[in-house]
């Protein structure tokens, strides 16, 4: 118990810990609390050479302009999508698309929503709280702080929806960003078809091969909220980790702060206006059987703020699933067995949260 006290003991009035990371900068804090602490390890730029000049560090740039209205249409256009989609899944595991087909006005709406929910009064967020963690909750929300746990606090405060396949019912959803979640998740539902069908065009499969295997079928939006950090060389945003997910879509505001780990090096992945992160997750390079990679990546906590950002997860998470996921046979051979066993997402994702953020890849667990 003393070093859970020692940590409630970083806190006094009227820093309130009910209020999250939020409630801390509107206390005025100039110093960020021991308990956001992260060990210069990992906070650290660079863990490779310390020249990097000679080295290409772009997250790739895919525009999908010339096929996104006909998707059927323009073979040669599409093939060359498809090829950059390959190479930058296989290579970085992360690319950025822009000309998406998803309005700016849903973009912009969804990023205010988020922003209005989470400067909502405490007591208002504090309904959506679970002290039991998921409990079938739809909405939750959460404010970061475990001080049973050791390990350092991330400077973020964030709410998770689970939208696929049993979406909540409207008025399970704050008001405050009820009607841009739902619009969004429309929407991104729809262009994450499209993205598994380029993706099963990436591994040479039949075009719905990754959607028959229900790799679309779960869908859960994390809504973070990253409020400015008066000593951001301290802490971090989200420590280092890779995706509990087949596929992760994120829209990020301008701030900036996404770093992928490429080559032993953190590259900033930059805001781009009207722009969509793309990134692979665990379950995909599970499924893949490595042609795909799920890498870490993080975020740098700043001075500027708050920076928003939506990341949607298409995986099922803890809700029921009974499909079993190994590597897709048809991409096996002699020369390429099968380098994991066969698993569910629930009981992957009950390990992954147990072991979540440990700087860690929770994938190798199941590696034959």
């Amino acid at each position: 118990m003393t070093e859970i006290t020692d940590r409630l003991n970083e806190f006094t009035a009227p820093v309130s810990m009910k209020a999250g990371v939020k409630g801390l900068v509107d206390a005025d804090i100039t110093q960020v609390p021991r308990i956001f602490h992260f060990p210069s390890s990992a906070l650290s730029n660079n863990n490779g050479p310390s020249d990097i000049s000679g080295l290409n560090l772009t997250v790739p740039i895919i525009d999908l302009g010339d096929i996104i209205k006909d998707h059927d249409d323009n073979t040669a256009a599409r093939n060359v999508v498809v090829s950059k989609i390959k190479e930058a899944s296989e290579t970085w595991g992360f690319f950025q698309v822009i000309n998406h087909g998803v309005p700016l006005t849903v973009l912009e709406e969804i990023k205010q929503g988020v922003r209005r929910f989470h400067e909502e009064d405490p007591e208002v967020k504090k309904q959506y709280t679970s002290p039991t963690g998921f409990n079938n909750q739809k909405f939750i929300y959460s404010h970061n702080f475990d001080l049973n746990d050791s390990s350092p606090l991330n400077w973020r405060d964030t709410f998770i929806c689970f939208l696929a396949p049993d979406p909540p019912n409207p008025d399970e959803i704050p008001l405050a960003c009820r009607d841009a979640m739902i619009e969004y998740s429309k929407h991104v539902m729809e262009f994450g078809a499209f993205l598994f069908q380029l993706l099963s065009e990436a591994l040479s499969l039949e075009s719905e091969m990754l959607k028959k295997m229900d790799c679309l079928k779960g869908l859960f939006m994390a809504c973070n909220y990253y409020p400015p950090c008066p000593q951001p060389d301290l802490t971090l945003g989200i420590n280092k980790h890779t995706d509990n997910s087949f596929l992760t879509l994120l829209l990020q505001d301008q701030i900036g702060g996404l770093q992928v780990l490429h080559q032993d090096y953190w590259v900033d992945v930059p805001p781009i206006p009207g722009a969509l992160v793309v990134n692979i997750g665990d379950f995909m390079q599970l499924i893949t059987n490595d042609k795909f990679s799920s890498v870490e990546h993080r975020v740098r906590a700043n001075r500027d703020g708050p920076r928003i950002s939506v990341a949607c997860f298409f995986s099922s998470s803890l809700f029921p699933n009974p499909t079993v996921y190994g590597p897709i046979k048809e991409l096996l051979s002699d020369e390429n067995p099968a380098k994991y066993r066969e698993i569910t997402i629930p009981e992957y994702t009950a390990g992954y949260l147990a072991n979540s953020f440990d700087g860690k890849s929770y994938l190798s667990n199941y590696r034959i």
